[in-house]
């Protein structure tokens, strides 16, 4: 049953065909043919890149477009407020700090979650922030009227402290009234 391979080649190596003779030169000429074509014809996109850019364009266009509605910008300040004195234009360091306070005041504030539930301490708490920032406008006009003084500049530093300390002891009653039985097992 087993025969050897090499014997079975050597008895059909008389039995082949020969090719003819310009095979050879009909392989070579066929494969310089496929390698050398030119390539298949492929879709052209290039009109869709151009009608793409022709759209952004036209929608960039329309947006930055000026149109009549534009309210017309302020030059002028009022008379009240052109000679104004604040904390900020007696010098940078106090824009700095009262940047500083009205910014993150405006950020504890924003942090805060509104609920039925939470309503009437919110209440009281605003109330309270609101009467602190009449005070400050009180003390704002006071600079106007009296001029630059450190204990106006001192209060006004230290409403704005007062302010900030409100809120952080609001936001901390809020919490501890949204999650009572942290609360409760503390006590015990």
């Amino acid at each position: 049953m087993s025969k050897d391979i090499r014997e079975i080649l050597k008895s059909n190596v008389e039995s082949t065909e020969r090719l003819s003779t310009n095979h050879r030169q009909r392989f070579q000429q066929k494969l310089m043919d496929e390698l050398h074509s030119t390539p298949s014809t492929k879709k052209s996109y290039q009109w869709l890149y151009i009608a793409a850019s022709i759209v952004l364009l036209v929608s960039l266009g329309i947006q930055f477009y000026p149109t009549n509605t534009v309210d017309p910008i302020i030059t002028e300040l009022p008379k009240e407020t052109q000679n104004q004195i604040s904390l900020g234009t007696i010098s940078p360091e106090l824009k700095t700090v009262e940047d500083y306070y009205v910014n993150t005041i405006n950020y504890e504030l924003s942090q805060l979650e509104l609920t039925d539930d939470n309503k009437e301490l919110f209440d009281g708490y605003l109330t309270k922030l609101g009467e602190l920032t009449k005070e400050y406008k009180s003390l704002t006009k006071e600079l106007n009227t009296k001029g630059v003084n450190d204990d106006t500049i001192n209060a006004l530093i230290g409403n704005l402290q007062l302010r900030l300390q409100l809120l952080k002891r609001m936001q901390k009653q809020l919490q501890e009234f949204k999650n009572p039985t942290q609360n409760d097992i503390q006590t015990i």
